[in-house]
């Protein structure tokens, strides 16, 4: 073979090496730009799902907030209601009429005073 024909196969053999790797490297690139795009496809999901999932913590804990201040003010409620009562109790026993010497075993009312009286 002549030196002419083994560099124009050697030259050949480069342009054929050159356009098979350029074909594998743009599949290569081509693969790796669609497992881009699926894998932000997939970012954009989890992150609208992240977002969902913030939004429904957001508002179950607003929600035990809100819960946890009613219960409160009805504890407040409840607190002021016993005062009251412990209040209204301590006035009642107060003005209560107290047993003395006066009294009467019938009940110590005027009237039956009056009916006792009118008896004899």
């Amino acid at each position: 073979m002549s030196t002419i024909a083994i560099i124009a196969i050697v030259i050949g053999a480069i342009v054929v090496v050159a356009i098979i790797a350029s074909a594998l490297s743009r599949q290569g690139r081509e693969k790796r730009e669609r497992q881009a795009r699926e894998h932000e496809g997939r970012a954009k999901q989890h992150r609208a799902t992240a977002e969902k999932e913030r939004a429904t913590a957001d508002e179950k804990e607003a929600r035990a907030r809100r819960e946890a201040a009613e219960a409160k003010e009805r504890a407040n409620r409840a607190d002021h209601a016993e005062r009251e009562a412990s209040r209204h109790a301590e006035q009642a026993q107060k003005t209560r009429p107290r047993g003395g010497l006066l009294r009467r075993r019938g009940g110590g009312d005027e009237p039956s005073r009056e009916e006792d009286s009118g008896r004899r």
